[in-house]
């Protein structure tokens, strides 16, 4: 069990430093209205990740009482996941760096209202969050344990990575928001990134 949530802890986080829709979101709101604003926007996201994590519980908890096999098809999935991920990641190349007013322009259209408003409705809106909780928490999930626990604890430590991620950002948004323009430093991160969830994913589909 142990083994399973430090590979949770490490493949989650990498996930969590990828740059998607909730960073783009808190820094429109940062660059937009400042800092505070980020935050609600923050807090926004985190229940919205929080509503997606409760639901995932539910519905794969749900799903192991009608099928054990279509559980452990879902875990395939997970790893198959994974590794999409990771080569996405690594074929980037940095690309994932352009932060720019057209990528902030593009997220705006895409928000219903600002500060914990926008973070939540970009998540809840967001049909790929759940799709991802659903694919990426029964991978981990080791033969034997219980599911609804297992699920629950995976789910809240993504929030929680996610938060501390945020947190750190938001103490360094300048200096964070200028390594992320740096192509060369986002090649480096993805393609890191991208060979490390590569190797989860191969392990978890195998295993699975």
């Amino acid at each position: 069990m142990l083994i399973a949530v430090l590979s949770f802890v490490a493949a989650s986080a990498l996930i969590v430093l990828l740059p998607g829709p909730d960073t783009l979101v808190v820094l429109r709101g940062l660059l937009r209205d400042g800092k505070q604003q980020a935050r609600r926007t923050v807090l926004g996201v985190l229940t919205g990740l929080t509503v997606w994590a409760t639901a995932a519980v539910v519905g794969l908890s749900a799903l192991l009482r009608a099928s054990h096999d279509g559980y452990n098809a879902l875990r395939i999935i997970g790893g198959v996941y994974l590794v999409i991920v990771g080569v996405q990641a690594f074929r980037s190349r940095g690309a994932s760096a352009e932060i720019d007013a057209a990528d902030l322009g593009q997220q705006r259209r895409g928000v219903i209202g600002t500060g914990y408003v926008a973070g939540l409705t970009t998540d809840l809106l967001n049909p790929k969050v759940g799709v991802f909780f659903v694919t990426f928490l029964p991978a981990f999930v080791p033969h034997g344990a219980n599911v609804n626990l297992m699920t629950a604890i995976f789910g809240a430590t993504f929030v929680l990575e996610t938060a501390l991620y945020f947190l750190v950002f938001l103490a360094f948004a300048d200096k964070l928001i200028a390594r992320m323009k740096r192509p060369r430093f986002r090649a480096v991160l993805d393609r890191c990134t991208g060979a490390v969830l590569m190797g989860f994913g191969v392990r978890l589909a195998l295993e699975a």
